[in-house]
């Protein structure tokens, strides 16, 4: 493997103001290979992921725009790729989406159908001269459905062990890139925050102690973490999840 590719994940806003989104760019552009955007981030409304993507193009970075199956029918999902087509947003993520806090799912869409239809789109006359869509998919540490197989590049599920996310790749065969989860645990709280809302997600004891004694420790065993899986050669990449800590995070992956 000749690269290991750091995809840096931003916090997107819940309102409409794209300051902070610019400092989360700007501090993490020198350590990111690209920047994903999450869509409706845990339920929430925010600014479009494809927006985000733009200014993030604008700024001279390159983004992977979140695009969720919970909360658009396939009228909704043909107006975010035209519209990401018109701004040359080229890169996706398609997933299921996490639970809303407000209102229901559409239930009209799924990520096998998001993909279907974007594969389609190369003889669709409306998007004639935009160049394809890549489309990316994510996994839990589990067996992989076989339409997931068809994507162009994987994020595995966050995990805080690197043996597990070693285990699962060793057990499954994929002829795409693979981006490994990495998150950041900046207090206990959000540690049981995540563990009520994200079953299959686990805290080791031992980190949950290190960060209740010290805030920085968070950082330091998810820098950890990123170095022990470029070591393993294992994934082409880690999908870092910095929260609120991208600050520190950046400064200690440009140190390293």
């Amino acid at each position: 493997m000749t690269s290991f590719d750091l995809v840096c994940e931003i916090e997107p806003p819940t309102r409409p103001d794209l300051r902070h989104v610019r400092h989360q760019i700007g501090v993490l552009a020198p350590v990111a290979h690209s920047f994903l955007i999450p869509d409706n981030h845990i339920g929430r409304a925010t600014v479009s992921s494809i927006a985000v993507a733009h200014e993030v193009a604008a700024m001279g970075g390159r983004s992977i725009a979140c695009l969720n199956s919970r909360d658009r029918n396939l009228l909704g999902f043909r107006r975010d790729l035209m519209t990401a087509a018109a701004y040359g947003v080229e890169e996706f993520l398609f997933v299921y989406g996490d639970k809303p806090t407000v209102g229901d799912r559409t239930s009209e869409l799924t990520v096998r159908a998001m993909i279907e239809e974007t594969r389609q789109l190369a003889d669709d006359p409306a998007f004639a001269g935009c160049p394809p869509f890549r489309i990316g998919v994510a996994s839990g540490l589990r067996k992989v459905p076989s339409f997931k197989k068809t994507a162009d590049f994987m994020f595995a599920q966050m995990s805080f062990s690197v043996e597990a996310l070693l285990r699962w790749r060793d057990s499954v065969s994929l002829d795409m890139p693979v981006y490994a989860g990495v998150m950041v645990l900046a207090s206990p709280g959000m540690a049981r925050r995540l563990a009520a809302t994200i079953p299959d997600i686990e805290f080791p004891d031992a980190l949950i102690e290190r960060v209740a004694a010290d805030p920085r420790a968070g950082v330091d065993a998810a820098f950890e973490q990123i170095e022990a899986l470029r070591e393993s050669g294992a994934f082409h990449g880690v999908h870092l999840v910095p929260v609120s800590r991208y600050r520190e995070m950046a400064l200690r992956l440009e140190g390293r």
